[in-house]
């Protein structure tokens, strides 16, 4: 590629960078202290839908047919997120442990931790586990390791894309099931069904379960590793406020996934089986400041329809094949967590779209 087309591939895929300024913003927090600690919470649930409001939409796509080469700095930030956010994660861990900052500013801290780690640190992870390499999958490992969530690469892969809008899937979140509920809910099942999963893919194998192949033992072993890493730095007040950014991240991680396929779901035919996914089956939005910040991942119709789809490439499909929502991921974000709120804007969408696509189905 010339050095022109390097540069202009460069322009095109800065915005998409934006990762970085949180990270910095991170270690500007543990600096300034005190008001500051809450910049990057305020920043990202707060002032993002603001700015998306103002910014507007981005509707263009890019050419599918690019090539990897092509997207060189678009899958770089991908592949330097991890070493970055470890350096955050335990160089500001080492620091506020020993510093005399206060109690509510050291647990202040790590909760914006966990909103980095959670939007950005989960999201990476997402867009790598797709990949069918070696470096990249170990690196979503790593960044999922970071939040104790290591097994979700199994249930959204094996689990999720394959069960999604059904009741086989657990992230799938059901009309009128408000959050909280959804939250324990997958709490509880989805570390279930990932190992399920692993194990029915291991006995295709006429393997059993406890075969060292089974990637939760990978699993195990990386978050083994970061609990332990963060007890040795600071003890159980380090291994505390590892935890606590850890649930915040979950959290997060758990929101965009109740958001993503709220009330959706794929026609049960009459085999059992269910129909194909379709670019309707998620909800989708195209605010383009959020879209940069989140690597495209409002983009989610086309994401099911392919998933190994690199995130630039990810298409906006309109509003005619894939149900938009009213606000970004961030805005409905807060809006789930108000259950009534949340209810009163999205069931009257999900009426509209069982009318749109299913009319022929009264009873759901």
């Amino acid at each position: 590629m010339s050095d022109k087309n390097i540069l202009l591939s460069f322009k095109s895929a800065a915005p998409f960078w934006s990762s970085i300024i949180f990270a910095i913003s991170l270690w500007l927090s543990f600096i300034i202290q005190g008001w500051a600690i809450l910049i990057v919470p305020i920043f990202t649930l707060l002032i993002l839908p603001i700015i998306d409001q103002y910014v507007g939409l981005r509707t263009d796509n890019l050419d599918t047919s690019l090539k990897e080469t092509q997207l060189f700095w678009y899958r770089l930030i991908t592949l330097i997120w991890a070493p970055i956010q470890f350096c955050t994660l335990f160089g500001i861990l080492t620091l506020t442990v020993f510093s005399n900052m206060t109690l509510a500013e050291k647990i202040g801290l790590f909760c914006a931790v966990g909103v980095l780690t959670g939007t950005i640190g989960i999201n990476y992870a997402h867009e790598l586990m797709h990949k069918s390499g070696k470096l990249e999958r170990w690196l979503a490992d790593a960044l999922l390791a970071m939040v104790l969530y290591s097994h979700f690469r199994s249930e959204h892969l094996l689990v999720h894309h394959v069960h999604v809008g059904t009741p086989k899937d657990p992230v799938t979140a059901k009309y009128n099931e408000n959050f909280y509920k959804f939250f324990v809910r997958v709490l509880i099942q989805c570390p279930i069904s990932s190992f399920k999963s692993e194990a029915i893919k291991l006995g295709r194998k006429k393997l059993p379960p406890s075969d060292f192949s089974n990637p939760f033992y990978i699993y195990f072993a990386a978050q083994f590793f970061m609990v332990l890493l963060s007890f040795l730095i600071g003890g159980f007040f380090g291994l505390f406020l590892f935890l606590l950014q850890a649930f915040i991240a979950i959290l997060l991680l758990e929101l965009v996934n109740y958001i993503e396929h709220y009330g959706l779901s794929r026609k049960n035919l009459k085999n059992g089986k269910y129909e194909f996914v379709q670019p309707h089956h998620s909800w989708n939005s195209t605010y383009k400041v959020s879209n940069w910040v989140l690597i495209n991942l409002q983009r989610h119709s086309d994401h099911h329809f392919k998933p190994t789809r690199s995130f630039p490439l990810l298409q906006n499909l309109g509003a005619s094949k894939a149900p938009q929502l009213p606000h970004s991921y961030p805005a409905m974000g807060i809006l789930a967590l108000f259950p009534s709120a949340w209810m009163s804007v999205m069931n009257p969408r999900v009426n509209r779209w069982r009318e749109m696509f299913y009319p022929e189905i009264t009873e759901w």
